[in-house]
């Protein structure tokens, strides 16, 4: 029977350091933990909030329900080809080290997205992707847990609805699962995505010609740590917002006003911008107020120093998006889930 816990803080189960506290807590080992919540008197009266690495959240108040730490583990190989090898991993595996786990094995396809925090298991939630790879690009399968039948069904990479930072779990399905694992197809003669931003020039500078996918990992972690803060260091959630995609007419529009917009073309119709370039070029960059603010490095990222609430992030998240739509007609969206 898992153990829960009352009124307990979830400081830290959120990257952000936000306090809030929980009605119950409970930790998630294996598919018989489920089973027996699930049985629970009351349990399907509770509100419940699934927790992974806590890095894509926003705690806005305490939350009176269930939070459920997903902490199930392994890595298995379930099938093997020449070419392909199909690794079934749990839910509750830290993202960073089962791709470091993938990189020390030589299996590719997971290396351009190095130190993006979280677990396995929400990263299909989000189709979490960096530097022109996305998880829906090496998904195969996962296996999830019914909370109404309490049955474990299988969801193929088709059925999961993977979009821009988006799947099924955020929807149609969002609350309704537990991710329980993940597979993944990957490649025994990995092929390097190295076009995408400053992968390249890392690697040069590093003095390095002929890559290996460490190589390209090293390089992306890199690139990651000279731009994001280390959330032990400072409060933050990685990306607060997500790119969003804007019709060409629109970016003509924006080009008219500022040269050499960046921008990745969607298709004929739409294009992608930064975030990140618009909220720096509507000033906010390295802003702070108080405990809270913006990266002086990365205005994409919402920082807490030390004392900040939730709600004061909150306030200037949407204070930012005001002011990108006021210089640039642009509707910035939240990538974080927000309690």
């Amino acid at each position: 029977m898992p153990k829960i816990l009352k009124n307990a803080s979830l400081k830290p189960y959120n990257t952000f350091g936000l306090e809030a506290a929980a009605a119950f807590l409970t930790t998630i080992s294996s598919v018989e933990d489920l089973s027996e919540l699930v049985n629970l008197p009351d349990f399907e009266e509770k509100q419940s909030l699934v927790l992974g690495g806590g890095s894509n959240l926003l705690l806005t108040q305490d939350f009176d329900g269930m939070v459920i730490k997903n902490e199930i583990k392994g890595i298995h190989s379930i099938n093997e080809t020449d070419e392909h090898i199909w690794l079934k991993v749990g839910g509750g595996e830290v993202w960073h080290d089962f791709v470091m786990y993938c990189v020390n094995q030589g299996y590719g396809g997971v290396e351009n997205l190095s130190l993006i925090p979280g677990t396995v298991g929400a990263a299909p939630m989000q189709n979490i992707g960096a530097y022109g790879i996305e998880i829906k690009d090496v998904f195969d399968s996962l296996e999830a847990f019914n909370w109404q039948t309490g049955a474990i069904e299988t969801f193929d990479n088709p059925t999961c609805g993977f979009g821009y930072r988006e799947s099924i779990f955020k929807h149609s399905h969002k609350g309704k699962y537990f991710i329980v694992n993940v597979t993944f197809k990957l490649k025994k003669r990995p092929e390097l995505n190295i076009e995408y931003g400053a992968i390249q020039t890392t690697l040069a500078d590093m003095g390095i010609t002929n890559p290996t996918i460490k190589d390209v990992s090293r390089a992306v972690i890199t690139i990651r740590q000279s731009k994001l803060p280390d959330p032990k260091e400072i409060g933050n959630s990685g990306s607060f917002f997500k790119n969003p995609v804007i019709s060409k007419a629109l970016f003509i529009k924006i080009q008219e006003k500022y040269d050499n917009v960046p921008s990745y073309p969607i298709d004929d119709e739409n294009v992608k911008i930064p975030a990140g370039w618009m909220i720096e070029k509507a000033g906010w960059k390295g802003y702070r107020r108080g405990d809270i603010g913006v990266h002086k490095n990365q205005a994409l990222v919402l920082v807490n120093y030390g004392n900040g609430s939730g709600l004061e992030i909150k306030k200037l998240s949407e204070e930012i998006i005001a002011s990108v739509f006021e210089n640039f007609g642009v509707n910035l969206q939240p990538e974080v889930n927000i309690i």
